[in-house]
């Protein structure tokens, strides 16, 4: 049985050791990132998605939820629309490819469907790493994509879990995004990588995810909700600079929080320098590489 699947703006027929099994002989690297709603996934990897795709690697950022809930004052079909509207200009600007699931926000369950629909995007993607939240967050959605992640972390390898596509040979490094959740652990930032020379195009994709850069604040009263979003300016270059300064001081507290391991890694003189950064840790599910494949499955530690 063959599938239509939407590919950014293209249309894919796929098909088990078809056109996806072609695609993964080409010798580059495949990743698939996973956030839970239409911005997660721009948020936490932009950086290093654009990086892989400047130098012709494959990725692709799907957002498991649709993000139907993710504003105060619009919802439903028409949120939908316009956030895959906004993930999709975010992926022209990082160069990668992005798919929006019709699950409903904070309706995230991890099912036996939605496990095997993770299990084929995996597959068919034929990924070389994986990523998403991890299971301990503030945020079902974001818990659940972690579980559904770690489920799938063995069942891509079974042969006969889905007759429709192949097992990942060899099994996927799988990583979870930062964040700053302490219980029932911490997160280890294993993998550090200076984004840089992507920064701009991570600010673009920013900027792209309007409802909820400029017109959403999550986690505090309706007063200091409604001051901070008349701080935000209202003109498109002097939004963009907003977020610029925003969101530049996020990626710009990971460099600084994990400048050790980006000393380690890109030596004393590139990782003092680097400005700004994403972390990732290595699940201990999936396959779990030593430090040589590190530096292949993220090259940007050898150049100079």
């Amino acid at each position: 049985m063959h599938h239509l699947r939407i590919i950014g703006l293209a249309v894919l027929l796929c098909a088990p050791g078809g056109a996806w099994a072609q695609a993964a002989a080409d010798g580059k690297l495949r990743i698939m990132v996973f956030g839970a709603h239409p911005d997660d996934a721009e948020f936490k990897a932009g950086g290093v998605a654009a990086m892989w795709a400047a130098r012709g690697h494959h990725v692709k950022l799907v957002s498991v939820t649709n993000g139907d809930l993710g504003h105060y004052t619009m919802s439903g079909g028409a949120l939908a629309r316009r956030r895959r509207g906004e993930v999709l200009k975010a992926s022209k600007a990082l160069g990668v490819t992005t798919e929006v699931l019709d699950i409903h926000d904070g309706e995230l369950l991890p099912t036996l469907e939605t496990r095997k629909t993770m299990v084929r995007l995996i597959r068919e993607w034929r990924a070389d790493i994986v990523m998403g939240h991890r299971p301990n967050d503030y945020n079902p959605d974001h818990r659940y994509v972690g579980v559904l992640m770690q489920d799938a972390a063995f069942m891509v390898t079974v042969p006969f879990y889905d007759l429709e596509t192949d097992p990942v040979e060899p099994n996927p490094v799988f990583l979870f995004l930062s964040d700053n959740f302490q219980r029932p652990n911490p997160f280890r930032p294993d993998i550090v990588v200076g984004i840089d020379e992507a920064f701009q195009k991570k600010i673009d994709a920013v900027d792209s995810l309007a409802s909820q850069v400029y017109e959403t604040v999550y986690g505090v009263d309706a007063k200091t909700r409604q001051r901070q979003l008349d701080s935000i300016p209202r003109d498109p270059a002097g939004r963009r600079a907003w977020a610029e300064k925003m969101h530049g001081a996020r990626y710009a507290a990971v460099a600084e929080k994990y400048r050790a391991q980006l000393i380690q890694r890109y030596g004393q003189a590139r990782g003092s320098a680097m400005k700004y950064a994403e972390a990732f840790e290595i699940c201990e599910y999936g396959r779990q590489p030593k430090e040589e494949e590190i530096r292949t499955l993220f090259p940007f530690f050898a150049e100079k």
